[in-house]
Parts: C-alpha cells; sequence; structure tokens
C-alpha cells in the first residue's frame, strides 16, 4: 500500500525489455533479474511478463493518457482500412442513386414541357 508523499521508482522501457529478454531466452529466474537490474518490487517482473505475454513488447510501453483503442495499432489500422471500404463502397452507391435521380426527372420535366 502506498503511504502518502511516498515516490515510485520508474524503469525505462529499455530495462524492462532486457528484462523480459534475460527471462524469455536465457532462463533467469525473477530473484536474479531484479537483483541484476536493481528491481526494487519482486511482483514487477510478473506484472511486466504478463503484459508481455498478452499483448508483446507494445505492453511494455506507458500507455498513461492513451486511449485503449490504440493499444493494438496493427487491429486498429485494419478497422480503419475496413471502414475507409466501406465507405468507398457507400458514396459510390450514393452516387449512381443521385446520378439516376438526376437524370430521371430532368428528362420527365422536359418532356412536359414541350
Amino acid at each position: 500500500m502506498a503511504v502518502k508523499g511516498q515516490k515510485f521508482k520508474r524503469y525505462t522501457h529499455e530495462v524492462k525489455v532486457e528484462a523480459i529478454r534475460l527471462h524469455v531466452e536465457e532462463g533467469w529466474t525473477y530473484r536474479q533479474i531484479n537483483e541484476h537490474l536493481g528491481i526494487a518490487d519482486q511482483d514487477r517482473m510478473k506484472k511486466w511478463m504478463r503484459k508481455y505475454r498478452n499483448l508483446g513488447q507494445f505492453g511494455l510501453l506507458d500507455r498513461r493518457g492513451r486511449k485503449t483503442e490504440y493499444i493494438n495499432q496493427d487491429r486498429h489500422l485494419q478497422s480503419l482500412i475496413r471502414e475507409n471500404e466501406m465507405l468507398k463502397k457507400c458514396l459510390e452507391i450514393w452516387m449512381r442513386e443521385v446520378c439516376v435521380e438526376s437524370t430521371g426527372p430532368l428528362s420527365r420535366r422536359q418532356s412536359g414541357m414541350r
């Protein structure tokens, strides 16, 4: 539990990536990594590993202040591409309807005027 006025230690993205690499590739234990990198919180590695397993390396970034829809940039990009394609199709259909409507009534009006 945090105490009023307590300062929290922050770790750079590089330290987090190095800690994950040591555990995944070289098989170091959490305790060895904490001692080697000077990580004070015993459970910090468990939290980083959970984020890494769920979101990959992007999960290790500090996301405070970012919208959750941008967490997975590839998924967000694909949804924007699908939305763009759908809007293009809608515009194409709308333009066809406008062309049909504009040519139809004009020809009727012109024939009625004569």
